[in-house]
């Protein structure tokens, strides 16, 4: 199975298939999803995504339904 590389990132998984405009955009779609984001009770940067729409922060404990790939 090939790697992917620094250009592609995370999107190298794809491979040859799909064009680089659809790919770029998943993998700026996926580095928002990926970070710890500001929670919206505390205050704090702790928010990761559990799974579609449901966020935890791990500083409150709080769990939460809000947008599907961030938070806005």
């Amino acid at each position: 199975m090939p790697s992917k590389s620094k250009k592609t990132k995370s999107a190298g998984r794809f491979g040859a298939r799909y064009g680089r405009s659809v790919k770029t955009k998943l993998v700026n779609v996926e580095q928002k999803q990926r970070k710890k984001q500001k929670c919206p009770y505390c205050g704090k940067l702790g928010v990761k995504r559990v799974s579609k729409g449901i966020w935890e922060c791990s500083k409150c404990d709080k769990k939460f339904a809000s947008d599907i790939y961030y938070l806005q």
